[in-house]
């Protein structure tokens, strides 16, 4: 149970006191009625006499009475009605609530700490966060407790209010006081007849009530004297008169009102009677109808109302014999209590602020007081002590006994016990009543008057005589009182000799309650039973106690016990935590039920505190659901709102149709609580749930769709999904060409455009927005629910700040508002459905009209539920509701949700990795600036699909959409070989097909058959094509018209379009680029991205080598010819419908070499390849003549027409291809450059010997391949690379890993990738520090003179006539580098292997054996030489060593000249 402000003795001692009856004259009662006070309440805070009282029990021993209390009533001769007694019960517990602003009072029970106090409502319910903080210093005390007023203010009134009884005799009357006033014509006359009155109720038959303790009762008779009107000498003489004839025992002069009205206003005396006259002095209790929510105490989300204003530490005693109504007696429910509780509410104002005892000094509180004790001390005590004697001397005589009742008990009752029958075998004997003179009435009542003194232990002997005799006499009600007197007297007895008898208690009440069916005085038990045992810290005892008296006959009582059930849970040595929740629950059920909502809702917000956070949301539910209830039943809306919200947020595992009722009744009361206060802000609404960091926010117009052949540029929008790889790409490409544009410097104020922001962008910076283009916001909602939810007239809440980026001045700052739509235009989505537990988008837009700074704060809708939306007969309600086909319920409420987004935790310095540090997250804070142009662009033609190298003509349209003309477009890509404008010149670019028989993207002419494998030769610069110019080659100028776009202008321009070498889908990436004429602060430039996607599939495969003509002179005498070798291979499989291939033309471009003739011996016109055919081509390469840095082209054709290779796009494709080489070449240069001068010497020989086995030769294969599809022939044409940089090494056309894959076919790919080892070992070097090789290679070596033997292939000799035969030999020799060179011949040389000479024989040289030539660069010298033959034979002339050394080094370097093939000579004999 709840700690009591009374100790047990205490609180057991107050409630059975001496009655004594009060009879006034009317004279006397109108002078108690100047202090707005009847006699009886006059006197009642004085009769609690301060000092020890000493009697004798009837074996003239002395026994102390302490802290003697008595009771004095007037007479009311009705008994109470059970429905009055009801009433007046009800009233005290609902007045009586926690007292606001008390310390709260907090149970430390395992891992709870339990706030049960006035707190608790703020402290328990799940949404209050910071309730532990209300401990305040109680965290530091070791045991808290608390108290609960209401149900002592319950006990006491129970106590105080029941009927005396014929079966004991403790609530009978002992005396009565005779009131008569001294102004009176005769007083003592006055005294008789109340004196007659007092002996007809007591004796006469017509009145049952009230009872008397013995016949012959006390009369006191008293005289009131108004000291301030009356006269005193008067006053005097009555009292001698009085004291002549009753005696100065029998008795009092009460001189009171000694205060006169108009003296001393000021003074202040206290007021002792405001604590037991409740019911005039309770202030500001509101009733229910006019309760009004506080929202002063903005600290909580609960208002106090539910905490009563108890003024001035007045406690809840009501007036004595409250029962004294003016309704008419009945049962009152808890269904008829509002009206009850109005009447009596407005009782209370009307006496609200009476003072009490105004005209009384504080002299007259302590002639009362002092009145009090002279009338116990003379009258009532020795009155007692006399009828005690009495009593104690009728039943000695009676039972012949020879000593007094106090030494025989020990006698009587020690020996030899006979066993009592237990209740279930004596039979319903309840109605037996005894005479009043019946000796075991008297035993009864010598017992009560003992008891009523304190002399407990002669008490409890009388009990127990009396219980024998009771239930011998199996009369069960004087028996259950005899148990239940003997009980309390046993433990009230000084010393503790016996152990409280619990046995006796239970007992009594199973009697009271199966047996007499009288619930009031079982209850009576339970009250005594249940505090004694908690005093003796038997908890578990006192609850099952408690419990077992709930019945359905009362709901208050039910409710009253089940909660000291759950304290006496709560204090046990082990707290038992849920159960005391759970009879908390009980106890808040039946207090509701009783109509005490106050004491319902806090029994429920102190349950919460169990059972919030342990994972019962089926437990919270209920609860919050019946806090949310009574709450509004009380009027505390914000409360209501709270609760029915927090049922809405968790997790909930209710059904569909439980959860549509939670959500009703939150809308209901939630518009209630608006409709209080319309203006206020929009308050938060907890549905749907928003992820607010999934929040994307999107600017600029929706792209067109595609119309027909046009696709609209892929840029950005809100369907695609974010991709990291992906947005790098774009920030890559878009700062390349920023650094273009300024020369190679990125800004410092470069902010990397961004259209689409989201959780993984970078949102550190404010975004900007251009005015006039939409902002458009995704909005991620979820409905937690299992029923569908309706948000209408849902719109972003944004605050606006105008400012004039071009001037100084700003403007004020905006909220949204109606009159602000020429700020920033507001579109609202009409109806937006939330199926159940769906997660679903909004896409929400505004229309910035002024330069300034958005703030984008939250959403606000209206939120509904959708009619019907309860699964009927197991189908899903929220299958087929589609938007604008559903129909409301008619309750929606508006508020509003903000979007808070938490940005990236920091973590760069110390501080923030030890800290938790959030970085600003901007994306919902756009800065809107000036006009800018805006570009649209759309692709017409454009393939989705091509052969690997096929060339495909297209039409870009750039359409300008803005008010601003723009300028500088510019597209940039990571793949700019895919794709080109074509060159500078209007001359190199085809505008239309000329001459071309299948409308060729190329540029073509007719050939002339005669000119049909020999080399037409034309020149390009790269210049013209943008390559070589120092810019980046993946920055490509868009060729507009006067290089600007005007508003609403539209071009066309020419795009061609080369597949990729690999085959594949391929993602390219490309980056529109402009500006605004004007130039801007916030915006430089704008971009437009477009995505194209190319799925490749395989053609042809070109590999191809270059070796030295071993014919050192061509036709015009100069040297240095090569002969080129192309290997070209169908790779292409037949899922593709190409049919064949044909090669119409190779076209070698280069600045030092170009072809010459096809030295094929097919004498075919047309190369053709079906699939996985391959054909070889040989041509013939000869150095260029021009010095110019001009590329050379020579085209060599196969076909009808051919195709200007130097023209577009054949050559932009080219010069593309080309970049790569001119960045090798680049890093090359720089590298060189910081090599150490030590070296430099050295390093450059070593270049020109390289340089001899460098050729720098490009071969562009252009091909035809027919496609057969849909029945139709489609001729498609493209173009292969291959670059030629070394002698003797075969080149590809594209990637040799890649080209091994594509010819050997994935598996066989696989097997030899499965062969390769997984590891590869690391190499660590400093670039910068890396030399060019010291030593070149012997094969580099070889290269620097190329020798040639220039002889008959037969020589016919008469060895007959002459037996040596002499054939001259020619040695020419060629300077292959730009170097003067030193050789050597040596012609001793002798083959020394045995194959040799068996093969070839042996033959001599004649004359000199050994030269020494210089040779200048490029020069060509030629050395006649004789050899010597003795027989016929073949032999090998290759014999001669040649040396080779550059003129500036001594011996490095020297290596033999090879020749690659023998020289072979027949000589014959004739």
């Amino acid at each position: 149970m709840a700690q009591c402000v009374q100790s047990v003795q205490e609180f057991i001692q107050d409630s059975f006191v001496p009655l004594v009856a009060a009879l006034c004259s009317e004279e006397a009662e109108r002078l108690t009625r100047r202090n707005n006070l009847s006699f009886a309440e006059l006197v009642r805070p004085f009769c609690r006499l301060t000092s020890e009282v000493h009697m004798r029990d009837p074996n003239n021993q002395l026994h102390i009475i302490k802290n003697l209390k008595i009771a004095v009533n007037n007479i009311i001769t009705h008994p109470p009605q059970p429905g009055a007694i009801r009433k007046l019960l009800h009233d005290v517990v609902s007045v009586s609530q926690p007292a606001e602003g008390l310390v709260a009072n907090v149970i430390t029970a395992g891992d709870y700490d339990l706030n049960i106090s006035d707190r608790s409502v703020k402290a328990s319910v799940p949404w209050y966060s910071n309730w532990k903080e209300t401990l305040m210093e109680l965290n530091t005390s070791t045991f808290y407790s608390a108290t609960t007023p209401w149900f002592e203010s319950y006990r006491e009134c129970f106590l105080q209010s029941m009927p005396a009884s014929d079966h004991e005799f403790l609530n009978h009357y002992v005396a009565c006081m005779l009131v008569v006033s001294s102004s009176e014509s005769d007083p003592v006359e006055q005294f008789l007849k109340l004196s007659q009155e007092q002996h007809r109720i007591q004796h006469s038959s017509e009145y049952s009530y009230p009872k008397w303790f013995i016949p012959n009762t006390l009369k006191y008779y008293v005289l009131l004297h108004d000291v301030s009107t009356g006269e005193e000498q008067r006053a005097d003489s009555i009292y001698e008169e009085m004291k002549q004839r009753y005696g100065t025992q029998g008795c009092y002069l009460l001189k009171i009102n000694s205060r006169v009205s108009n003296r001393g206003a000021d003074e202040q005396i206290p007021d002792p009677w405001s604590q037991y006259l409740q019911k005039n002095t309770i202030q500001n209790q509101d009733s229910y109808e006019d309760y009004t929510v506080s929202n002063k105490n903005t600290d909580h989300l609960i208002s106090d109302g539910t905490d009563s204003e108890i003024k001035d530490g007045l406690s809840n005693y009501f007036k004595t014999h409250p029962l004294q109504l003016d309704h008419p007696s009945g049962s009152l429910d808890s269904t008829d209590y509002m009206k009850a509780s109005t009447s009596m509410q407005d009782s209370k104002k009307s006496n609200s602020g009476t003072p009490h005892g105004a005209c009384l000094t504080l002299t007259d509180h302590d002639r009362i007081r002092q009145f009090i004790q002279e009338f116990t001390f003379r009258g009532l005590l020795p009155h007692i002590e006399k009828t005690i004697r009495q009593l104690n001397d009728q039943l000695i005589s009676r039972k012949g006994l020879s000593r007094s009742l106090f030494f025989a008990t020990k006698k009587w009752f020690s020996g030899s016990k006979v066993p009592e029958k237990s209740i279930n075998e004596l039979k319903n004997t309840s109605g037996l009543l005894y005479p009043p003179e019946a000796p075991e009435l008297q035993i009864r009542k010598m017992a009560d008057l003992c008891f009523l003194v304190q002399h407990y232990e002669l008490a409890y002997s009388c009990y127990h005589t009396a219980k024998k005799d009771f239930l011998n006499d199996q009369a069960m009600l004087y028996a259950a009182g005899a148990l239940e007197m003997a009980a309390v007297s046993a433990f009230l007895q000084p010393g503790a000799p016996r152990p409280y008898p619990a046995h006796y208690m239970e007992t009594a009440i199973q009697t009271y309650r199966d047996i007499c069916k009288n619930m009031v005085l079982a209850e009576r038990c339970v009250l005594l039973s249940a505090e004694i045992l908690k005093s003796q810290s038997k908890y578990s005892e006192a609850a099952a106690l408690l419990i077992r008296l709930t019945s359905e006959d009362s709901d208050l009582r039910s409710a009253l016990l089940l909660e000291q059930a759950a304290h006496c849970f709560i204090n046990m040595k082990s707290p038992m935590v849920r159960k005391f929740a759970f009879h908390m629950i009980l106890a808040g059920h039946r207090f509701s039920k009783a109509g005490q909502k106050k004491h319902a809702l806090r029994c429920y917000c102190q349950a919460m505190q169990v059972y919030k956070g342990k994972g019962w949301s089926l437990a919270e539910d209920h609860i919050n659901f019946t806090i949310g209830r009574q709450s509004f039943t009380l009027r505390q809306l914000d409360n209501a709102v709270s609760a029915f919200r927090h049922i809405l947020i968790n997790d909930s595992k209710q059904p569909p149709a439980q959860q549509g009722a939670f959500l009703r009744e939150y809308l209901y009361v939630y518009k209630s609580a608006t409709q209080l206060s319309p203006d206020g802000p929009l308050p938060q609404l907890p549905l749907p749930y928003i992820n607010s960091s999934a929040t994307r926010v999107f600017f600029g117009h929706d792209r067109r769709p595609a119309e027909g052949e046009k696709q609209a540029a892929t840029h950005v929008s809100l369907d695609q999904e974010y991709d990291s790889e992906s947005s790098q790409q774009w920030k890559e490409l878009e700062e390349q060409v920023v650094s273009v544009i300024n020369k190679g410097t990125i800004p410092s104020n470069f902010q990397p455009t961004q259209f689409c922001l989201n959780r993984y962008s970078d949102n550190s910076k404010f975004p900007l927005a251009v005015i006039e283009e939409p902002i458009t916001v995704e909005v991620s909602f979820r409905n937690p629910l299992k029923v569908p939810l309706l948000l209408t007239d849902l719109s972003l809440l944004w605050k606006f700040q105008p400012k004039d980026f071009s001037a100084k001045h700003d403007g004020e700052t905006k909220e949204q508002g109606t009159c602000d739509e020429d700020m920033v235009g507001t579109e609202a989505i009409e109806e937006f459905l939330i199926n159940s537990e769906e997660t679903k988008v909004a896409r929400l837009k505004l229309f910035p009209h002024q330069t300034g700074e958005l703030h984008i704060l939250g959403v606000v809708y209206n939120l509904g539920s959708v009619q019907g939306a309860v699964s009927l007969d197991g189908i899903d309600p929220s299958i087929g509701l589609q938007t604008g086909k559903f129909v409301s319920n008619g309750l929606s409420v508006r508020g509003r949700q903000d979007l808070e987004i938490q940005g990236p935790r920091l973590n760069n310095t110390k501080e923030e990795k030890t800290s938790i540090k959030y970085g600003p997250d901007r994306r919902l804070d756009p800065i809107i600036t000036e006009e800018m142009p805006l570009l649209e662009v759309f692709f017409i033609n454009f393939p989705t699909g091509l052969l690997c190298g096929e060339i495909r003509k297209a039409y870009v349209e750039f359409v300008n959409v803005s008010k601003c003309p723009l300028t500088a477009l510019k597209v940039v890509s990571k793949h700019p070989e895919f794709f080109t404008f074509g060159g500078n010149t209007a001359v190199l670019t085809p505008l239309s097909p000329s001459a071309s028989e299948n409308c060729s993207a190329y540029k073509t002419v007719v050939t002339d058959p005669t000119s049909v494998r020999t080399a037409l030769l034309s020149s390009a610069s790269s210049a013209d094509f943008g390559i070589g110019t120092g810019g980046s080659p993946e920055v490509i100028q868009v060729p507009l018209p006067d290089a600007v776009l005007l508003p609403g202008a539209s071009v066309q321009l020419p795009m061609w379009l080369r597949g990729p070498d690999e085959e594949g889908v391929h993602e390219i990436n490309f980056l529109f680029y402009y500006e605004s004429i004007k130039k801007h602060s916030k915006m430089c430039h704008r971009v437009l991205r477009h995505t194209a996607v190319i799925c490749t599939s395989r053609s042809l495969h070109v590999r191809a080598t270059v070796c030295r003509s071993n014919a050192l002179g061509d036709e015009e005498g100069r040297g240095d010819n090569m002969l080129l070798f192309v290997d070209v291979e169908n790779i292409n499989t037949s899922e593709t419908g190409v049919k064949e291939f044909h090669i119409v033309q190779v076209s070698s471009n280069s600045k030092h070499w170009k072809l010459q003739k096809s030295v094929n011996i097919s004498g075919d016109k047309d190369t053709k390849l079906a699939s996985r055919e391959r054909a070889k081509l040989c041509f013939k390469a000869v150095r260029c003549k021009n010095l110019e840095e001009n590329y050379t082209f020579a085209d060599i054709v196969f076909g009808n027409e051919q195709i200007i290779s130097s023209a577009s796009p054949c050559a932009d494709f080219f010069f593309q291809s080309l970049s790569s080489e001119f960045k090798r070449t680049h890093v090359q240069s720089h590298a060189h450059a910081s090599q150490r001068a030590v070296k430099q010497s050295l390093d450059e020989t070593v270049r020109l010997i390289q340089r001899c086995s460098e050729v720098d030769l490009n071969i562009v294969v252009l091909w035809k391949a027919y496609v057969v599809e849909d029945s139709k022939q489609l001729i498609l044409e493209g173009q292969h690379h291959v670059a030629l940089n070394t002698v003797g090494k075969e080149a590809f056309s594209f990637p040799q890993k890649q080209g091994f894959k594509k010819i050997l076919g994935n598996s066989d790919w696989e097997d030899l990738e499965q062969e390769l080892p997984e590891t590869v070992l690391l190499k660590f070097f400093r670039p910068e520090n890396t030399p060019v090789p010291a030593r070149p290679t012997p094969e580099q070596l070889s290269n620097l003179i190329k020798t040639s033997l220039h002889y008959p292939e037969s020589f016919n000799h008469s060895f007959h006539q002459k037996s040596l035969c002499l054939v001259p030999v020619t040695l020419l020799l060629s300077n292959c580098s730009q170097a003067v060179v030193d050789v050597m011949i040596d012609l001793r040389h002798k083959p020394t292997s045995s194959e040799a000479l068996e093969i070839h024989g042996s033959f001599t040289w004649l004359g000199q054996t050994q030269y020494k030539l210089q040779l200048k660069g490029q020069e060509v010298y030629s050395l006649q030489l004789k050899a010597c033959f003795v027989h016929t034979g073949v032999y090998n002339l290759g014999t001669p060593r040649v040396f080779a050394k550059l003129v500036d080094q001594v011996t490095l370097f020297e290596t033999s000249q090879q020749n690659s093939m023998p020289a072979l000579i027949i000589i014959n004999n004739i």
